[in-house]
């Protein structure tokens, strides 16, 4: 809005006449169920030619002129921040390669059919023309993911959707900014496209570290800081817009990735920084937010709609909504299944491509650049053709879409939830039946009225039976039996987790892993009636161990040091995943009977799946044993911990349900349950867990330190660096180049072997170490490479000697030296 144009009375008239309107607009879509988006646009447009022609309190709206920098600055980052903030941001990471794909090159590819489309069919050169068809490539999917929420679709298609809309807003606003200065001039070379493309590398990812690296600030302040909602709020807001406002003002990178690397951060991470009163108000808030921006942001393209030169752009705007088309169909049905192919994702079906193609509607990010293009040649044609083509998407697109599901049957439920409907159904009545008797106690209620609604809930409850023994004699057997049961595990299993982490009893970062993985389970179960592995861990823990090995290498202590406490941090998580997955394993099989009970599961079944949760059960109890036997201490601290919280949760429900029922007065008992909060926020998952394994009494059981004295002890100890290491991870590995001893403190350890010179070439076990042993001493001793692999067989403790270290070690103390060597010796003989 033209702040120039509008005086302030004049401008605050302005805002709250247009928040007004949004909310009566509101009101009508959801009693007439119209698209809220769409039907905003429509009343902005009314609101503007009201304004040139109707009373007098509407002129006011006809000397609103859109800004870019009210777009871009002011409504973009409240939008996307609130978009990546409640993003599920571990799904997002499993999609991420079709997601960079489809925002990345699949944005070059619409970009290029639309741009030569037009410059085939309008007076627009190449570069104006593929400047359009940057504009035109972002898709704004409000619209399309509210409906997706209301049919319940597969959350991977949501993600898809949503993360492709992110991320291209991005790219789209910086190919636009290099396609300008080639429009600009006149020329173009392929010095300026190979310039372009790296202008697009530095600022994308440049604006990824300034997000990333503000969130972090943002949540080492929130850390520091407990239950006070107002700042908690404040500092996130503050991240959403300085995140932009530096990158994209002081930095010239990519605003928009900046919020969305902020949003993503505080959305995973930053999640354990709020407090866990705040969290609600903080969803809330965002939520509002967003409201606010998006009812603007659709006002003002209804009020940036020029009908006249609308209309003079006829000849041309059907050539660009058909190369929009084009490009898009292109994309959706040509990219998205060679998409499907790539690591970690799953190939989509006809039906939902086409919902993406249909659903690719255009908004905010095309106004914002149209409207901030400096004058060229045709330049005044942008913004009719772009406001054209963005109403074709919202008024054609978004009012048929709904109608498209419906034609693709994509409205109609998973047979599991369909079975679910009706259950509901079926138990409402059986409800009902139970309080008809509480309608007649007391002798006041019609007898005749009861009768009539008690006769009424039995034929209905009768029906309600035989549609749901026609639905599993039609559509179930076997299988559908199977998927039905494991599904009404899961969601038992995660309502299991969702209590655990209210409790606090697990932490933020591990109740989202154990989630994501059942969403994805559900997902497939849902959509395509079969039950997935997930592997949770693998390509992580691979990616880790480069990382914990690069450090290794650097040599730097500070360095090290934080290796360790990443490592750390690995096993902590991976100690309350697996506990959280044995406890809720243990309350399905006992709840197993009950829910099969309820859904007429038949015997076999129900011993199918109870003997698959038992496996998962006994391998959980089976990993905490291990994590039991190397790290007691550590194990004790967090069984400790628990119990504290269970009798600090119990203290605070019986403080609530005496202020409840009015024995305590409210303000001490609300004074008392806050400081209750204080106590269980205290004793949630630390941060950073140290696993208390003390080297006096582990080191000792080394051989050729037992008889060394305190003093040489306190000597020695230093120059060993403490290192953990989870099973099934390679501590050294064969062929290279060693420059370090360990020693084992706790675990076991499996030393194998590769013959490099023969057929063979297989690993073959070759010994097996324990607490007290040492390795890779041969590497040392002999200057060679490493001749085996050393592999944790159960989460290790070690301690690492560097080969300065070790030579030192060897010259002051002879009975080591020797030790060394005589066992050397004998390990090569």
């Amino acid at each position: 809005m033209d702040h120039a144009a509008l005086p302030t009375p004049e401008l605050v008239a302005v805002v709250v006449g247009l928040l007004l309107f949004a909310a009566l607009t509101k009101g009508m879509a959801d009693r007439f169920r119209l698209p809220f988006t769409v039907t905003l646009v429509l009343v902005g447009i009314a609101l503007k030619e009201l304004g040139e022609v109707g009373p007098a309190i509407f002129h006011l709206f006809a000397n609103v002129s859109v800004e870019p920098e009210v777009i871009l600055f002011v409504l973009l980052p409240t939008l996307i921040f609130e978009s990546a903030y409640n993003m599920d941001s571990r799904l997002l990471w499993r999609n991420l390669a079709p997601v960079l794909t489809l925002a990345g090159p699949g944005l070059i590819v619409s970009t290029g059919i639309i741009g030569l489309i037009v410059w085939a069919a309008t007076p627009f050169d190449l570069a104006a023309s593929l400047l359009l068809g940057a504009i035109l490539s972002a898709t704004d999917p409000v619209a399309v993911i509210s409906l997706f929420k209301q049919m319940g679709a597969p959350k991977r298609l949501a993600i898809l959707v949503e993360g492709e809309s992110l991320f291209n807003d991005a790219t789209a606003l910086v190919a636009a900014k290099i396609l300008i200065g080639v429009v600009l001039a006149g020329f173009f070379t392929w010095d300026a496209a190979m310039s372009g493309v790296g202008e697009f590398f530095k600022v994308f990812f440049g604006g990824i570290i300034v997000g990333w690296l503000l969130a972090l600030a943002t949540g080492w302040m929130l850390g520091r800081i407990y239950t006070e909602p107002h700042v908690e709020i404040s500092l996130t807001t503050i991240l959403a817009y300085l995140s932009f406002f530096i990158a994209e003002h002081m930095l010239h990178v990519s605003g928009v990735m900046a919020v969305v690397s902020a949003g993503s951060v505080m959305g995973g991470w930053g999640r354990t920084k709020i407090s866990p009163t705040v969290a609600n108000y903080m969803n809330d808030f965002w939520e509002y937010m967003a409201f606010v921006a998006n009812v603007l942001i659709f006002l003002l393209v209804g009020l940036s709609v020029d009908l006249p030169a609308l209309w003079h752009s006829l000849p041309w705007l059907p050539w660009v909504v058909l190369a929009m088309l084009v490009s898009r169909a292109v994309l959706v049905y040509g990219m998205t299944p060679l998409v499907g192919r790539l690591p970690g994702s799953q190939p989509l079906g006809r039906p939902y491509q086409t919902v993406m193609f249909w659903g690719g509607l255009r908004g905010a990010i095309a106004l914002a650049i149209v409207l901030s293009l400096p004058e060229f040649e045709h330049s005044e044609l942008f913004m009719p053709l772009t406001t054209g083509a963005a109403l074709f998407t919202l008024l054609v697109q978004g009012l048929t879409i709904e109608k498209l599901m419906r034609y693709l049957r994509l409205d109609r439920p998973p047979l599991s939830d369909r079975l679910a409907l009706l259950e509901r159904d079926l138990a409402a009545q059986s409800k009902t039946l139970e309080r008809i008797p509480d309608l007649l106690r007391g002798g006041l209620f019609a007898h005749p009225i009861a009768a009539h609604l008690e006769r009424r809930c039995k034929r209905n409850a009768e029906r309600i039976r035989e549609e749901i023994a026609g639905l599993r004699k039609k559509e179930m057997g076997h299988q559908e039996e199977l998927m039905l049961l494991y599904l009404r595990a899961f969601s038992e299993e995660q309502a299991d987790y969702q209590r655990m982490y209210h409790n606090g009893h697990i932490s933020e970062g591990a109740y989202r892993e154990l989630v994501a993985v059942l969403a994805l389970q559900i997902d497939s179960i849902r959509y395509a009636g079969e039950l997935v592995h997930v592997r949770t861990h693998h390509f992580h823990r691979l990616l880790e161990n480069r990382f914990y090995k690069l450090l290794d290498i650097l040599g730097w202590d500070w360095l090290a040091k934080f290796g360790e406490r990443m490592r750390t941090r690995r096993i902590v998580r991976n100690y309350e995943e697996v506990l959280a997955h044995y406890q809720a394993n243990g309350w399905i099989l006992g709840s197993l009977n009950r829910l099969a009970a309820a859904e007429n599961i038949p015997a076999d079944v129900v011993e199918e799946v109870r003997g698959r949760y038992s496996n998962w059960h006994r391998l959980a109890r089976e990993q905490l044993d291990l994590i039991s036997a190397q790290f007691p201490e550590f194990v004790t601290v967090m069984q400790q911990r628990l119990s504290q919280r269970i009798a600090l949760l119990a203290e605070r429900e019986a403080t609530a349900t005496q202020i409840e029922h009015g024995l305590l007065p409210a303000g001490i008992g609300e004074t008392q349950i806050e400081e209750l909060s204080r106590q269980l926020d205290a004793l949630r998952t630390p941060q950073h867990v140290y696993l208390n394994v003390s080297p006096d009494e582990l080191l000792r059981k080394v051989p050729f330190f037992r008889e060394l004295t305190h003093a040489d002890f306190a000597e020695i100890t230093p120059s060993l660096k403490q290192r953990s290491v989870e099973s099934n991870d390679n501590i050294v590995t064969q062929g290279d180049q060693g420059d370090s001893l360990y020693l084992i403190a706790r675990g076991v350890v499996r030393v194998l072997r590769k013959e490099e010179d023969g057929e063979d070439k297989e690993e073959h076990a070759i010994s097996t170490l324990i607490a007290g042993d040492f390795f890779g001493e041969q590497a040392l001793l002999h200057d060679e490479p490493r001749n085996a692999t050393c592999r944790a067989v159960t989460p290790c403790t070690l301690y690492q000697l560097s080969r300065k270290d070790f030579e030192q070690l060897r010259s002051t103390w002879p009975t080591i030296d020797a030790a060394m060597k005589e066992t050397d010796k004998a390990r090569q003989g």
